[in-house]
């Protein structure tokens, strides 16, 4: 899709323009640049020793020292989703990485999860600079605060940073009345237009999967491209562009050094060459910022605190003991199942029970805490949404009683929907009968589920739940845990019973 120069025309006026007149290096000075890049950075604390803003800003800072000419750039997503997140809005993040500015930060789906207007704030609070150049208001005003193309130069280097966010944004987040333009579409043009404007380097600082990262590597219109959104940690290097994709968490860091050696062709015209090397950090390896650390001590102590605070009363029974979620109808697990389909809207949706993990009893009149829900759902899930065929909802439910006798966290919790099984048949042959909002399933019928993640994924072996159409993913979701206390909150109590969802055969 060609796009007029017009389109970008007042997205481009705000880039960050060149000095008139810059001390370039002479012709057959090489010059070493370095540029950093991270996303997907939720947890303001290590995990397993890894990872973490401690660690994050730790490396920053010496790759900083190193060499002058650093790039630390942003790709996406930081404010949402966390256990702090949830409290502050995201805060947290943004006083951890003051500490260590970034030149440059692109707006992930996750900066909107509170709202276009905490990202505003979020985004006013940030000692460095957010940009995206294909986010507008809904008259094509430019977003207050929010700028473009950014030129810089880096040690007589002339780069440009074309900063760009998921298009996908108002499917998955609450963007509010924002006009996300076609990611790569716009990326791409951008692009072309930096090179014509005098760019020696051009870098994508890009949130967006990695299908539209494959043809944005495809156009060559970049030098180098750091993308989030994914989750996972790659490098690659087609002889024209260098791509890393950047971990999530930072737990993985990958700086890519360019040595750019500056010429000129035999009609004196300048001209760059360049060769990327990567560099493969491993942040269990890093000691931790003390400056940073101290903050993150101080977030935990905060979050401590925080989890104690009360979100609702149970009027009734609650059961999570291990033998109760892994075997029949609980009404702990009616809870979590009710709560998710409920934030998602889905028509059904199934919590496995080994997920829920404080194997006690609540009697009524107890009061539950955010210590409670995150003691229930410890590992972090994330909800998503599949749209599937009810044969696909059927040999997932087969699969969730083929091992009730081992007592396998498989067992499925449910809501919208309800079940008859005979725990002596076969294995993959137990359901007798189900029924969703009352009336028979239909294994022809396409139905919106919410789950987690993990289970998503195939774990404890529900692979059928696969090749549906997902409209909610991991990377778009919010923490499981998070939409059970908000369910609660919403009401302040606890009604959940054991209402004979399940059954088994001549119950």
């Amino acid at each position: 899709m060609s796009t007029p120069r017009s389109r970008f025309a007042a997205l481009l006026a705000g880039a960050t323009a060149l000095a008139a007149v810059t001390t370039a290096p002479a012709y057959g000075e090489t010059v070493k640049l370095t540029i950093l890049g991270l996303g997907d950075a939720y947890s303001f604390s290590e995990e397993d020793g890894r990872g973490g803003f401690a660690r994050i800003n730790a490396v920053a800072r010496a790759e900083r020292a190193a060499n002058p000419n650093t790039l630390y750039v942003f790709d996406g997503d930081m404010l949402s989703p966390s256990l702090l997140s949830g409290f502050d809005k995201g805060q947290n993040t943004i006083d951890l990485t003051n500490l260590v500015p970034f030149d440059i930060a692109v707006p992930g789906n996750h900066e909107f999860d509170f709202g276009p207007e905490n990202f505003l704030e979020k985004m006013a609070a940030s000692k460095y600079p957010w940009a995206a150049i294909n986010i507008t208001n809904a008259d094509g005003s430019p977003v207050p605060g929010l700028g473009g193309v950014m030129m810089k130069d880096v040690g007589g280097v002339k780069v440009a940073l074309i900063p760009v966010a998921q298009d996908t944004s108002p499917e998955v987040s609450s963007t509010g009345d924002l006009v996300f333009l076609p990611t790569v579409d716009t990326a791409v043009a951008a692009a072309k237009q930096a090179r014509d404007d005098g760019a020696d380097i051009v870098v994508g600082v890009v949130q967006t999967n990695m299908a539209n990262d494959r043809a944005l590597i495809a156009s060559h219109a970049f030098d180098v491209i750091m993308s989030g959104d994914d989750h996972s940690y790659a490098t690659a290097y087609d002889g024209v562009t260098a791509y890393v994709e950047t971990s999530i968490d930072g737990r993985f860091l990958s700086p890519v050094d360019l040595t750019v050696e500056i010429g000129a062709d035999k009609d004196g015209k300048r001209t760059i060459d360049w060769v990327p090397m990567f560099r493969f950090i491993d942040t269990a390896m890093v000691e931790p910022d003390p400056e940073s650390q101290a903050m993150v001590d101080a977030f935990t102590a905060k979050l401590d605190e925080s989890l104690n605070v009360e979100i609702g009363t149970t009027e009734t029974a609650l059961d999570s003991r291990r033998n109760v979620v892994r075997a029949e109808e609980s009404a702990m697990g009616n809870l979590i199942a009710d709560a998710i389909r409920a934030r998602t809207g889905a028509d059904v949706s199934i919590a496995n029970g080994g997920g829920i993990r404080a194997d006690r009893t609540y009697d009524p009149g107890t009061v539950l805490t955010r210590r409670d829900i995150l003691t229930e759902l410890p590992f972090g899930n994330v909800t998503v949404v599949t749209e599937l065929p009810g044969s696909q909802l059927l040999a997932a439910l087969e699969n969730g009683v083929s091992q009730v006798e081992k007592g396998a966290g498989r067992f499925p919790q449910v809501s919208g929907m309800s079940f008859v099984y005979d725990p002596t048949a076969p294995a993959g042959s137990r359901i007798a009968s189900v029924t969703v909002g009352g009336a028979d399933l239909d294994v022809n019928a396409v139905y919106k589920l919410a789950t987690n993640d993990y289970i998503l994924g195939g774990g404890d072996g529900y692979s059928a739940l696969g090749g549906g159409n997902v409209l909610v993913d991991a990377g778009n979701g919010n923490l499981m845990a998070n939409d059970v206390m908000e369910y609660i909150l919403e009401t302040g109590k606890v009604t959940s019973t054991v209402e004979g969802r399940i059954k088994k055969v001549g119950e």
